[in-house]
């Protein structure tokens, strides 16, 4: 109902109370399981045990914990759908989700502040580029929307140099880690089980009874680890974030759309500099360039991240810059699609690259909004790693990618391939057309 795409995948331009631990206790079954405890995976597993609570639902991650990667290393911030497409269904999923994740909030009391942001114009010929940002904001229905001026902006922010920007005042920050046990939290009350350290490495139909049970017949699918344990089941729903791409190929799914990790790395604000910065400040958007640039942070715990950058990881869970995997590193720099990417923005790529080594390059790129920085300001902050699905071609895909695979478990499976930012934003609005997408699938 969306179109096709990908061999036939639809394209979308520590432990909650009273869950389970499976240890290789024998066979566990289940009618739908989700992969991946992150944002969506979680979000959409609540939302489908609330649409069907008398079905078994259960939720395998492979780490110890839950959100323990992207999910947990995301800036903080409720997006308020200034940038998308008018129309599009990133637009309307921020949009909505957005307003889901205020009331969320609100009614489960998780602290959350609207501070506001503010796109800043630092040179006059970035001013038509905020005007048309401004009307596409519009357009969205983004509440509050203004353009002000220079002296609004030194009101708002007093530290920050601008000729003009955009006010974005229903713009907030909220812990998202918070906001994904809280997920998890509402899913075990519901009934569900959450299996940590439990690394899926295969998905298969099962071909004859275990142990001579009538398990395989009414839990066709199984799903193994590293370790050898299994869990059966009759439906599958994958949200393998970093890993998407490898996981949806088990189920003879295309290979692309490839994901390429980048890793984002942050500067910090000295608690003593904090009054710097009061809300979110952006910088306008360059269509030249396929990241969005530094900016500054605040975050819910009084600390004010800076940047991030956007630099090629040599491992797809690597937040260190020695961090190195061989299959990981191979796989990017063999793609075409990251070659034609690197090709394409080859200056700006060397750019960040620089900027990443060399703490005075990134000053000198926040100095831009706030000229009173100086380098004993800040220091190094912590890495994110954004799971960034590229075609072929070296287009970033900017939408979301359903994908089944072929065979008998085609019909059985569902992968989400990419879920780009403002994922967490909208992990609420996600989740309601991920389960709509289950349902109609496989027939719940």
């Amino acid at each position: 109902m969306y179109g096709l795409c990908c061999s036939g995948a639809t394209r979308f331009l520590p432990l909650a109370r009273g869950c389970s631990r499976l240890h290789g206790r024998g066979h566990s079954t289940y009618d739908v399981v989700v992969v991946g405890g992150g944002l969506v995976g979680l979000a959409s597993a609540r939302q489908l045990i609330l649409r069907h609570p008398a079905l078994r639902f259960a939720i395998l991650e492979k780490e110890k914990e839950i959100a323990f990667h992207q999910s947990g290393h995301n800036s903080g911030v409720i997006h308020s759908g200034i940038y998308y497409t008018p129309g599009s269904l990133k637009a309307r999923l921020c949009a909505r989700g957005s307003a889901l994740l205020y009331d969320y909030c609100d009614r489960k009391r998780i602290p959350y502040k609207q501070c506001g942001k503010l796109i800043v114009a630092v040179e006059h010929q970035e001013i038509p580029r905020l005007q048309a940002l401004y009307e596409r904001g519009l357009q969205n229905s983004v509440p509050g929307l203004r353009i002000i001026s220079a002296k609004d902006i030194r009101q708002k922010e007093p530290y920050c140099r601008g000729v003009m920007a955009l006010d974005s005042p229903y713009t907030g920050i909220v812990n998202y880690k918070q906001i994904a046990q809280s997920y998890t939290d509402d899913f075990c009350d519901a009934g569900g089980s959450v299996i940590t350290s439990f690394e899926v490495s295969d998905i298969k139909m099962v071909n004859e009874n275990p142990a001579g049970s009538a398990q395989g017949l009414e839990h066709p699918v199984v799903l193994r680890n590293t370790k050898g344990e299994e869990v059966y089941c009759k439906y599958v729903l994958t949200c393998a974030g970093l890993f998407s791409d490898r996981l949806s190929q088990v189920s003879g799914c295309s290979p692309e759309p490839r994901i390429v990790p980048f890793r984002g790395d942050y500067l910090v604000l000295k608690p003593e500099k904090c009054y710097l910065v009061k809300g979110n400040i952006y910088p306008v958007p360059d269509p030249r360039f396929p990241f969005l640039g530094v900016h500054f942070t605040p975050r819910i715990d009084g600390s004010v991240w800076l940047g991030p950058n956007a630099v090629l990881a040599f491992k797809r869970e690597g937040y260190r810059l020695c961090d190195f995997n061989s299959r990981d590193f191979g796989e990017s720099v063999t793609y075409s699609g990251l070659r034609k990417l690197v090709l394409k923005n080859l200056v700006y790529g060397l750019g960040e690259m620089y900027r990443a080594c060399f703490l005075r390059a990134q000053l000198k790129e926040l100095q831009k909004f706030i000229p009173e920085l100086s380098i004993s300001d800040i220091h190094r902050g912590p890495s994110g790693v954004r799971a960034q699905a590229l075609d072929k071609d070296g287009n970033l895909v900017d939408d979301f990618v359903f994908d089944g695979g072929i065979g008998d478990i085609a019909s059985r499976i569902l992968h989400v391939r990419n879920a780009p930012s403002p994922a967490a934003t909208s992990s609420l609005a996600i989740a309601e057309m991920i389960a709509s997408e289950v349902e109609e699938r496989f027939g719940l």
